[in-house]
């Protein structure tokens, strides 16, 4: 999702921008402001579906995102803190839109009690960190 703060001119992007695929979707979508993502941007597949969501402050991923699956299916979500550091509860889905992996993030690292379920959904792993 790293891409430049400047466009095709040179100058700092600024405003509403849409940015598209060769085919001519659109690949993403937010604000800029003097060269730095803010507010909700919006990452879309080739098919037109979401890819992933979220908010920027300052240029950084903050907050709540979520990315999803070709079939429209939730595949990860989770929040950034400080620096587009990885914190509270993330989750991880199967294909199938079923649960696959969650745990606690603390400043990036891996924390406490992570579970991790088969495709059904069942609990097949505890791990601490």
């Amino acid at each position: 999702m790293e891409e430049s703060k400047f466009d095709a001119e040179g100058k700092l992007k600024h405003g509403i921008i849409k940015e598209y695929f060769k085919n001519g979707a659109v690949s993403s979508e937010g604000e800029y402001v003097n060269g730095e993502k803010k507010g909700l941007w919006k990452y879309y597949l080739l098919n037109g579906l979401i890819k992933a969501i979220g908010n920027f402050e300052n240029g950084k991923m903050v907050g709540l995102w979520k990315w999803y699956r070709e079939n429209g299916k939730l595949m990860e979500e989770g929040a950034f803190a400080d620096e587009e550091k990885k914190t509270g509860i993330w989750k991880r889905y199967h294909a199938n839109g079923n649960l696959c992996e969650e745990g606690l993030y603390k400043n990036d690292i891996k924390k406490d009690e992570w579970k991790t379920y088969n495709t059904e959904g069942i609990l097949t792993k505890k791990k601490r960190y």
